[in-house]
């Protein structure tokens, strides 16, 4: 079995090679050859949470589990809050093959699943980023969705705003003026928005957010968790990774258990990426992309990282 510890992940896998990996896994969910299985998440106390994320890729040849969750004590020893591994495993034998440290690789491919989203249905002419939460995903995620769109500024919201000056250095070294704002303002002007929140209450209402829109909500991937108003997806056209995550754990489980949506009115973007499904229909419509996180995700990026580490002979090798 080759470990590969979290020290090496950047050097094996690029913000591109998340990109085309999930884009790909995204495709072959549409297409039937990939599965996702049941997610395990347990609160732990204090607001800790922990679980698994597993499923298997046929078109990938890729088997396995991602175990972890989210400590948000971490912060103060110097720690991201959230922490992970993947585990693989042949898919033919159900040997281990690989463990692979996933905290780089959970932000990488949450961040390139946002991308993705903002590729695929954003308007190409959306020239305003706006970023709910200023977190440690948030840097992430404006460095992959700027590269998708020829953004002009960034706005920014964060209900704590003393940790906005590290995401306005992230828009600084990639050439962005940015801004600190209101979120009535944010809503007002942003041709596309990503949420990146922990949060148990919505923050983005359906009255901040103008035609022609896209959301990429991607902080929602536990029961409770809310970042924007159910009434929003009433509104919007809606799109997720897995359907069934999105209505159970992600941000349309209040609109569905208020009964202003049906999960049938959700389209996986897997499908729009395979074109089994139409994407934006028109510059007016609000486009809001449910991104819960799937184990799939993790799969892929995990084996990107095996794949490279082995050409290049990194990692360590012990038997099993």
């Amino acid at each position: 079995m080759l470990i590969l510890p979290e020290a090496l992940i950047a050097g094996l896998v690029t913000p591109e090679d998340a990109f085309s990996a999930v884009e790909a896994t995204f495709a072959a969910m549409a297409r039937g050859e990939a599965a996702n299985f049941p997610v395990v998440r347990e609160a732990l106390g204090e607001g800790r949470q922990y679980g698994f994320k597993s499923g298997f890729d046929r078109a990938g040849a890729t088997l396995g589990v991602k175990s972890g969750g989210y400590f948000p004590g971490n912060a103060e020893k110097g720690l991201t809050n959230h922490q992970s591994v993947v585990l693989l495993f042949d898919p033919d034998t159900g040997r281990p093959t690989a463990m692979v440290g996933g905290n780089l690789l959970t932000a990488l491919r949450t961040a390139a699943a946002a991308a993705i989203s903002v590729d695929q249905l954003a308007r190409r002419d959306a020239r305003v980023l706006g970023i709910v939460g200023a977190g440690h995903q948030a840097q992430f995620q404006l460095r992959a969705v700027a590269k998708v769109r020829r953004f002009e500024k960034v706005l920014a919201w964060n209900r704590h705003p003393e940790k906005l000056p590290k995401l306005a250095a992230v828009a600084a070294e990639i050439g962005l003026p940015f801004e600190a704002v209101t979120l009535d303002r944010l809503g007002a002007e942003s041709d596309v928005i990503v949420t990146i929140t922990s949060s148990p209450k919505a923050s983005l209402l359906d009255r901040h957010i103008r035609a022609g829109t896209h959301l990429a909500c991607m902080g929602t991937d536990t029961k409770g968790k809310q970042e924007v108003e159910p009434a929003l997806l009433a509104r919007a056209r809606l799109f997720t990774d897995e359907v069934a995550q999105s209505v159970t754990i992600g941000e349309a489980q209040h609109a569905v258990a208020e009964g202003i949506i049906k999960p049938e009115g959700i389209t996986p973007i897997g499908a729009v990426i395979a074109g089994l499904a139409a994407g934006r229909q028109s510059d007016d419509e609000v486009t809001l992309f449910d991104g819960t996180g799937i184990g799939l995700q993790d799969l892929a990026v995990a084996d990107v990282a095996v794949r490279r580490a082995i050409g290049r002979g990194a990692g360590e090798t012990v038997g099993v």
